[in-house]
């Protein structure tokens, strides 16, 4: 038997046409601040700790954010066709159509 549905099952995600990619670090702030800037307007993204990963994988990952930005800088967020290196709330609700 099932009973009413928990608010968390019944929120509204957005998703974008193509799910956002953000690469990160565990302890960067602003790493962390993009993340829970996502979280609060329900942006349904996938996550890459670099950090977290193995040695293989991090070097593949590295590779590819400076492939991306020119550079290793945290956060990476990847929207459609927009790339967005750090922390900007602006850019990030301009490409999230918030």
């Amino acid at each position: 038997m099932t009973g009413p549905k928990s608010p968390e099952h019944t929120r509204t995600v957005r998703v974008m046409a193509g799910k956002p990619k953000v690469y990160a670090l565990s302890t960067c702030p602003y790493c962390k601040r993009t993340k829970r800037f996502l979280d609060e307007h329900k942006i349904d993204y996938d996550c890459t700790d670099v950090d977290l990963l193995d040695d293989a994988k991090q070097d593949e990952a590295l590779e590819e954010i400076e492939k991306l930005t020119g550079r290793r800088s945290f956060p990476v967020v990847i929207i459609d066709d927009e790339i967005i290196v750090g922390y900007d709330e602006q850019r990030l609700r301009k490409a999230l159509r918030l």
